[in-house]
């Protein structure tokens, strides 16, 4: 009798592929996010849910990050907030996001805390209308703010929601 132990299809074996992922596949902090995701839901479904509350989640979370993140995300913030009032702030797998009237995320900063990344992302959902052409970036890696990258969020928000 063979002892071999059974693998899938790619070859890895079946009690996961990827070095440091449980059985499920997924990392601690995308579990996390799962989870922070799961509980705005249930906020959200709360009667009384207020452009208020979401605003002041957006600001515990940015307060809850890293020092570098943290100066980025609110910098990210108040260019959101002026270029685009009519959006509501409110988290969105614990980042920092931005709806339309619809409820549909716009724009979100995710930090580079979050995964773990050398760089955190300004990133755009479908709800953007960023569309141009066949091909369009809708994530944009962020390291420092100067005056050039405040005037380009700009121009990508006041574009998102026109």
């Amino acid at each position: 009798m063979s002892t071999k132990k059974p693998t899938t299809a790619s070859g890895g074996d079946s009690a996961g592929e990827a070095a440091g992922s449980d059985a499920g596949g997924f990392s601690a902090e995308e579990r996390a996010a799962m989870q922070e995701r799961a509980a705005e839901v249930r906020a959200e479904g709360k009667k009384g849910a207020k452009k208020a509350d979401g605003m002041q989640a957006v600001l515990d979370r940015i307060a809850q990050m890293a020092p570098a993140d943290r100066a980025l995300a609110e910098r990210v913030h108040l260019t959101v907030v002026t270029a685009a009032p009519q959006l509501s702030p409110k988290t969105w797998y614990g980042m920092p996001a931005y709806a339309n009237e619809d409820g549909k995320i716009v724009v979100f900063f995710q930090d580079a805390g979050k995964f773990n990344y050398r760089y955190s992302t300004l990133g755009f959902q479908e709800a953007a209308h960023l569309d141009d052409g066949d091909l369009w970036p809708v994530s944009y890696a962020l390291r420092t703010w100067s005056p050039t990258v405040e005037k380009r969020v700009r121009e990508l928000v006041t574009a998102a929601i026109s």
